[in-house]
């Protein structure tokens, strides 16, 4: 589903990370017998056959490409408790920040207004947290200095 969020995300991933890969457009109004083979729990996209095998869910497309792929740049740092911490905030973007931003796009008046409010307090409440995960701060984002965080966004 070429306007899929989550799809774009992985396939950016693979372009940053200079995998090559082959992209299958799925029309998710009339699924596939191929989409319910390899996710069957959710029968949705992106799903990553690699092997013949499925990996499914976006972030965790993310985590194994890092983990499989070790060429740079590496999506998460080595220290556990900073790996944990951008795991929990990237779920945070990936479901809470995407839900209100789509809401913001999609409503009007006071529930747009309330959509803004809450949005900015989601963010707010982010860079305040990554501040303090990361206290020395995060280095300049470019093609050789990107975190699962910033693909995310």
């Amino acid at each position: 589903m070429w306007a899929s969020p989550f799809v774009r995300l992985v396939k950016l991933t693979l372009e940053i990370k200079g995998i090559q890969y082959e992209y299958v457009e799925e029309d998710l109004v009339n699924k596939s017998l191929v989409l319910h083979k390899y996710n069957p729990v959710h029968k949705k996209v992106p799903v990553l056959v690699v092997n013949g095998k499925p990996l499914v869910e976006s972030l965790i497309i993310l985590e194994y490409i890092d983990e499989t792929w070790k060429n740079s740049p590496r999506f998460l740092p080595e220290n556990p408790y900073k790996k944990a911490q951008l795991r929990f905030w990237c779920s945070f973007v990936h479901e809470q920040v995407f839900e209100t931003m789509m809401l913001v796009l999609t409503s009007n008046g006071e529930e747009e207004e309330k959509a803004v409010k809450e949005f900015f307090e989601r963010i707010s409440t982010l860079e305040v947290e990554i501040k303090n995960i990361f206290p020395e701060g995060i280095q300049v984002i470019d093609q050789k200095n990107v975190g699962l965080l910033d693909v995310c966004f």
